[in-house]
């Protein structure tokens, strides 16, 4: 790295992070574990500053002794904000107007507070950072972008306008995602590089052999993206015993209402059980207990629930929305081509029908499969790749090859 032109020391690389979610809270889903693992994994070159809502996903009240405080976290810091507290908004920007950011780094492409308003006082001056790197963590999928369409078109238009009279480029954690984006702006600039995971190498093994009905699982927020109530609506018509059971935060009430209403009309011989939310750790053993993890999302950026599940030896069951397609048709599960009410309804229908010893041995596919996907997954982090990527801009004119 080269050194400071007056110090001898040499300047670390500052990143501003900006996200709605992170530790210690855990309903955001995967993304907050995500960018737990960016966190964690940066070097000693990079400094990050990460500002964050100070209460979990749907909950009113903060998390102790954390609201307008700055916590080191590792080699980083980070702040948690009453977005209601005028006064610790102007503390907050009395602390970042005089640093100078290398890159400001946002979790969202259009959350109000938390990208909006971020990139904005970038772009007005309020706060310095020579770049803008966003996340659209899977809202550019084209079932997310059906939800809201007409609001949503609107919005783009113009904000990605307004992104382009800055230095942005863009974070997707797949080709899949990366071609979504340049779907919406043709001259992004996009980095693909996957979310580090903090999963082991190895899967639970299946210890225990289900004898009775199929048990399926749904883990993940109770929302229109994640499109619950398609299982539900496909289960009227399942002729065969199933236990199905639910677990997440109700981010959406009024589509938890109307799940609500399709339990309460299933057949007797379809059992359904919803368990609310799961803690991080005890989402593994959960998905361990499981013949299949059934997850017809509207699309994922990356989908570490999908990874959890493959790595209690769970097979998935999801449509071709994510990036997990390969793996999962590598012994990981089945890829929904058909994922309409109806298409739902005869794969269940098929998965219920599978005798015992069958189910096992899928299970054990499915381990076999996070296995050879573990060993391969990529160790890169986005936030030292755009650090290498600034240095070597920087480096280039005057000869000097950075250091790695």
């Amino acid at each position: 790295m080269t050194a400071d032109p007056v110090s001898s020391e040499p300047k670390p690389y500052r990143v501003l992070v900006t996200s709605a979610g992170f530790e210690p809270g855990f309903r955001g889903g995967g993304p907050i574990r995500s960018l737990a693992g960016i966190l964690d994994t940066v070097t000693e070159h990079t400094e990050v500053w990460l500002i964050t809502r100070d209460r979990d996903l749907g909950s009113p009240a903060p998390y102790i002794g954390l609201s307008g405080h700055w916590v080191e976290r590792g080699r980083s810091r980070v702040y948690y904000l009453n977005i209601w507290r005028p006064g610790q908004w102007f503390r907050l920007w009395r602390r970042l107007r005089p640093v100078r950011f290398d890159l400001i780094y946002v979790n969202s492409l259009w959350d109000p507070i938390f990208t909006v308003i971020p990139i904005a006082a970038v772009r007005f001056g309020l706060i310095h950072a020579a770049r803008v790197l966003v996340a659209p963590r899977g809202e550019l999928a084209p079932g997310a972008l059906s939800l809201k369409r007409r609001k949503k078109r609107t919005f783009l238009r113009a904000w990605t306008s307004f992104l382009r009279g800055m230095k942005t480029a863009w974070h997707a954690s797949s080709d899949r995602e990366a071609d979504q984006i340049r779907a919406v702006d043709p001259q992004a600039q996009v980095e693909v590089t996957q979310n580090p995971v903090s999963l082991p190498l190895e899967p639970l093994p299946p210890t225990v052999v289900n004898q009775g009905m199929i048990r399926l699982v749904f883990v993940g927020r109770i929302a229109p993206v994640k499109n619950l109530r398609a299982v539900l609506a496909a289960l009227e018509d399942v002729s065969k015993p199933v236990s199905f059971d639910i677990y997440g935060p109700v981010e959406d009430a009024e589509y938890w209402a109307s799940c609500r209403l399709i339990i309460d009309a299933l057949p007797g011989h379809v059992h359904v059980t919803y368990h609310g939310a799961l803690a991080p750790e005890d989402v593994r053993p959960t998905f361990s207990r499981y013949d299949a993890f059934i997850f017809p999302t509207l699309g994922e950026s990356f989908g570490h629930i999908i990874a959890e599940s493959l790595s209690a030896s769970c097979p998935v069951i999801c449509p071709d929305t994510t990036p997990w397609t390969k793996v999962l048709e590598g012994g990981g599960g089945i890829v929904l081509r058909d994922a309409s009410i109806k298409g739902l309804t005869a794969q269940i229908g098929r998965l219920a029908a599978v005798p015992a010893g069958d189910r096992l041995q899928a299970r054990e596919r499915a381990g076999r499969a996070y296995r050879s996907w573990r060993a391969e997954a990529s160790r890169s982090n986005i936030l030292e790749q755009a650090r290498l990527s600034d240095l070597r801009v920087k480096t280039k004119a005057i000869g000097i090859q950075p250091q790695q």
